[in-house]
């Protein structure tokens, strides 16, 4: 059965993909406006925004994505091997950076992490039979399970949990739940998963810390991923990652949440019909979130069940007026540029994540001072975007645009030549 395509379903993505790509690219990490960063603890910024929204989309593109609901052990197979791809590209992303080789240095150690670099890419996004599939992901997943609890110290501390992994995690939950569950089922899920971690976080004690919290780094979360990931979490975050282990439960459920308006964009109802549906529940959704918040804060970090209404009802809203615009009213003149971002994210996430990671390790002389030598990223800032501009705030905004414009550049060849890179 063919697949379906939703124009403005990768509209939708496109637009997070590209929003995702400014805030983690900014000229400077001093200089970042307010919208481009991520909220302090509690509370909710555009930024803030992303993954979730990203989340969201990958589960309403499950019904489109599998239209036959049939389910067998060939099935399970894919869908295992597609999420262990994912993650797979995510862990790859944290061993980037400490790959070493024969004591090699600079450019000739850069080259030999680019290589094993195109290994690991082939391997986890090439065409292969299902069988190859399945021997690769295991085979890039075991090594690199096994490089993190080995003793060689290059690998002692490096991050386990990240977004890619979240995200294959999830897709795997949706989709099995999605071909093994009924609505009433799926609806039930949600509320129980939102309900429990609610209640895990507000009234069961913190080992060794007390009373339950929802504060930084003494919550029954941070505990949790300092017990069985400590030493592998976010360098700068110590005992919580926001991608740790217990707030990947409410995460499966903006998966879920995504998955049902899926469903109910493939009604066989009038368009509009849909879509007055379709923001009835974003309405209902993000209202629900806010009411939440007064004693479970919206909250990133922990992915709070309120933050995950909340971001659900907003994506089901932004959805819905993408939806009528181009779905309804067929105004897609507009569509082409995010349209070129929305249909291959997986090579964005992955390469957006080595670039800065390569170009840290080019050295060159700093133009303003001498004998100091700085990586080719500043180089090109300090000597291209500083000297147009006299805020600091609008160089490193320039900065990630610039960014934006060459990624542009690189993703309209690959539509252009029909190239997408699928897991």
């Amino acid at each position: 059965m063919k697949k379906e395509r939703l124009i403005s379903l990768d509209v939708f993505r496109g637009f997070t993909i590209l929003l995702m790509t400014i805030v983690n690219n900014p000229g400077s990490w001093d200089h970042i406006y307010p919208p481009l960063e991520h909220s302090k603890w509690n509370g909710c910024t555009p930024t803030d925004l992303v993954f979730p929204f990203f989340i969201f989309i990958m589960g309403t593109a499950i019904p489109f994505a599998i239209p036959n609901k049939q389910f067998d052990s060939i099935v399970f197979n894919k869908i295992l091997v597609r999420s262990l791809r994912i993650v797979c590209l995510g862990l790859f992303l944290n061993y980037f950076s400490r790959i070493e080789l024969f004591g090699l240095k600079d450019c000739s150690l850069l080259a030999v992490r680019l290589s094993i670099t195109l290994g690991v890419a082939y391997a986890l996004l090439g065409k292969f039979s299902l069988k190859i599939k399945t021997y690769l992901v295991f085979g890039v997943f075991t090594i690199l399970l096994f490089l993190a609890y080995s003793p060689i110290r290059e690998y002692k501390d490096v991050r386990i949990p990240g977004v890619l992994q979240r995200i294959g995690i999830v897709y795997f939950f949706t989709s099995i739940l999605y071909l093994k569950t009924k609505l009433r089922t799926q609806i039930l899920v949600i509320g129980i998963i939102l309900v429990a971690y609610w209640l895990l976080l507000a009234f069961v004690p913190v080992p060794g810390i007390g009373e339950a919290n929802f504060d930084k780094g003494t919550n029954l979360t941070a505990w949790l991923d300092n017990l069985i990931l400590k030493g592998h979490l976010r360098a700068f975050t110590k005992t919580l990652d926001p991608a740790g282990i217990l707030s990947t439960l409410p995460a499966i459920a903006s998966g879920i949440c995504g998955m049902f308006i899926g469903k109910v964009l493939k009604l066989k109802i009038p368009k509009i019909e849909i879509a007055k549906k379709t923001a009835l529940i974003g309405i209902t959704l993000t209202i629900i979130g806010l009411i939440w918040d007064s004693f479970f804060p919206i909250n990133k970090s922990l992915w709070t069940s309120s933050y995950v209404l909340y971001t659900a009802g907003l994506a089901t809203l932004c959805l819905t007026i993408l939806y009528y615009i181009i779905d309804i009213s067929n105004y897609i003149k507009w569509t082409r540029f995010f349209l070129i971002w929305g249909i291959n994210p997986m090579i964005v996430f992955f390469l957006s994540g080595i670039f800065p990671r390569a170009w840290n390790m080019i050295k060159i002389q700093n133009p303003e001072i001498a004998f100091e030598q700085i990586n080719i990223k500043d180089y090109f800032y300090i000597s291209f975007i500083t000297p147009l501009f006299n805020n600091p705030l609008n160089e490193s905004l320039a900065f990630a645009l610039f960014y934006i414009f060459l990624w542009s550049v690189i993703l309209w060849g690959l539509y252009k030549a029909k190239i997408i890179f699928k897991v």
